[in-house]
């Protein structure tokens, strides 16, 4: 097979790629310069879309609908963007060998890339129970979300199994949102997580002990401190029931997995520098290999606000990431200066009529504020984190456009606080005040 060769490479077609390509056109590239090689058989698109508006019942998104970069505003990149801009959407091709000493990928069909300039937004990949060898865990029906093959699995068994039961395993983002969207398809709904509370790494008590009764309120039924052991399938093999560590056995038409993720960097292993389990960049995306960069998920990089350095998994890094990494790639070409990335941790998800937005970091001491009934007709409510007398993160549910910007603000400036009560006492009018 012919070598193709390209002067830019993007590995992955997930969100970073479809951003990295809209400043690729940004900046200038020529036609015939940019690859993005992809194992999905679509072009970049929002990723996540599919917890949410793909799996609705009805009025479900669907592409072109949620083709990048439409998900932060801009213009929506179909697929034949890419051709007028010249730049070449290389699908269906799973890139299975990476020397960045000879600067080539080979593809499992045999194929070979050469390039002059890397981007590696390879993105993360779910972790299966099959990889843990939990019993029965390659039962049909029991599904993981990721790319959008995993969706259209998902729908098709909403369908098939109408008004069934479902199970979730897991209690962070995919949890909650899956567990609200079965619910909206009319299933009965289980939700099992090992953790004390959902949503551990972000949410206080106060404010999971929020959702978790708004969701019971809804009709999921919630099961905590416990895990699933194993699984039993009927004789078509499909899933027919959920074991718990706890001896409790759930029956289960659908069985939805969501318990995390890991960044995909084995292809470069021991090529590149890696650290806190991604591939060490500096404030630009460059790794330890020169003309190599990497964003998104895969990325370790340093976070100028806090002065440390971190990996950050959500779809607001890895647009801006990637946006970065471009900027640095032409600046670089053209002896120009640019800033290092200073980023401003960002998260946020919605599922029933519920919406939040969290701004910072959340270390130090909390305070919960505002109206946390779950039974409220519109509950709106926020907390703020506290470090070394400064405000360092805000959450809010329920926020205004205006709102989420001024909690944004605090997050950014990290004002100084009196103390918790105070905050407690002014809830959002602190932050208007900024």
């Amino acid at each position: 097979m012919a070598e193709k060769s390209f002067k830019y490479v993007i590995v992955g077609g997930g969100v970073s790629a479809g951003y990295a390509a809209r400043e690729f056109a940004k900046q200038g590239v020529k036609p015939g310069e940019l690859a993005i090689i992809s194992k999905e058989a679509v072009a970049p698109y929002e990723r996540p879309a599919l917890s949410k508006a793909y799996l609705f019942p009805e009025g479900a998104a669907r592409l072109p609908g949620f083709h990048t970069c439409v998900g932060s505003g801009g213009e929506r990149l179909l697929p034949e963007w890419y051709t007028e801009k010249g730049i070449n959407l290389i699908l269906n091709t799973e890139i299975v060998k990476a020397d960045l000493a000879s600067k080539t990928l080979t593809s499992a069909a045999g194929e070979t890339f050469t390039y002059k300039v890397l981007i590696i937004a390879t993105g993360s990949t779910t972790l299966k129970l099959t990889d843990f060898g939990v019993e029965g865990a390659s039962a049909k029906n029991i599904l993981y979300l990721r790319e959008i093959d995993d969706a259209d699995k998902l729908v098709e068994a909403i369908k098939a199994k109408k008004n069934g039961k479902a199970v979730v395993v897991g209690g962070g983002y995919i949890g909650l949102e899956l567990s609200a969207v079965l619910k909206i398809n009319n299933f009965d709904v289980k939700m099992v997580y090992p953790e004390p509370w959902c949503m551990p790494r972000l949410f206080t008590a106060d404010i999971a002990a929020f959702y978790e009764s708004y969701y019971e309120k809804k009709g999921v039924s919630i099961i905590k401190g416990t895990v699933a052991v194993g699984f039993t399938s009927n004789d078509s093999g499909e899933v027919k029931e959920v074991k718990l560590k706890d001896g409790r056995v759930l029956e289960a038409d659908i069985v939805v997995v969501g318990v995390g993720g890991r960044p995909l960097i084995s292809l470069f292993k021991g090529q590149v520098e890696e650290e806190k389990g991604g591939i060490k960049t500096d404030g630009f995306f460059k790794t330890s290999v020169p003309d190599v960069y990497a964003v998104g998920d895969v990325a370790t990089f340093p976070m100028k606000l806090y002065g440390d350095i971190r990996r950050v998994e959500h779809v607001d890094h890895s647009r801006k990431s990637a946006e970065q990494a471009v900027k640095a790639i032409f600046a670089s070409e053209q002896g120009k200066e640019i800033a290092d990335y200073d980023y401003l941790p960002y998260f946020y998800s919605r599922s029933f009529d519920l919406s939040w937005q969290f701004y910072g970091d959340n270390v130090g001491d909390s305070v919960i504020f505002g109206d946390h009934d779950p039974s409220s007709a519109k509950p709106k409510f926020g907390s703020y984190w506290i470090n070394n007398g400064k405000v360092v993160g805000v959450f809010l549910e329920g926020g205004a456009p205006e709102e989420n910007q001024a909690i944004a603000k605090v997050a950014k400036l990290q004002p100084p606080a009196s103390s918790l009560d105070v905050l407690a006492k002014e809830g959002l009018d602190f932050a208007s005040k900024i």
